[in-house]
């Protein structure tokens, strides 16, 4: 059984940094892609940033400059550097990982809530 787990959403004022973290556990053979997609209230869920196991890393263009995406392949974690939040970048953040356990599978974190005031 694999788990993701996140943490360290909030609330936070425009303009300011938010890191979130995400790890993954369980009986884990190997990962490949691991990111964040996230989801606003009346929206379709959008992928935010990802990252390779060999560091490759993509972002949407909406974060461009602003996020940054890193992991650490010894501890299965996955995080994501939020800087210059915007209100618009209000929703629900799903951590995401590919892994080989038996076979490669798709597992998603259960979500963190990151709110933006203006």
């Amino acid at each position: 059984q694999v788990q993701l787990v996140e943490s360290g959403g909030g609330l936070v004022q425009a303009g300011g940094s938010l890191r979130l973290s995400c790890a993954a556990s369980g009986t884990i053979v190997s990962i490949n892609a691991m990111g964040w997609y996230r989801q606003a209230p009346g929206k379709r869920r959008e992928l935010v940033a990802s990252i390779t196991s060999g560091g490759n890393t993509n972002f949407a263009d909406s974060v461009k400059g602003r996020f940054t995406i890193s992991r650490d392949n010894a501890k299965n974690t996955v995080y994501l550097q939020m800087n210059s939040l915007k209100p618009e970048d209000t929703a629900v953040y799903y951590c995401y990982a590919r892994i080989a356990t038996v076979q490669w599978s798709d597992y998603w974190g259960q979500g963190t809530q990151v709110t933006v005031s203006s």
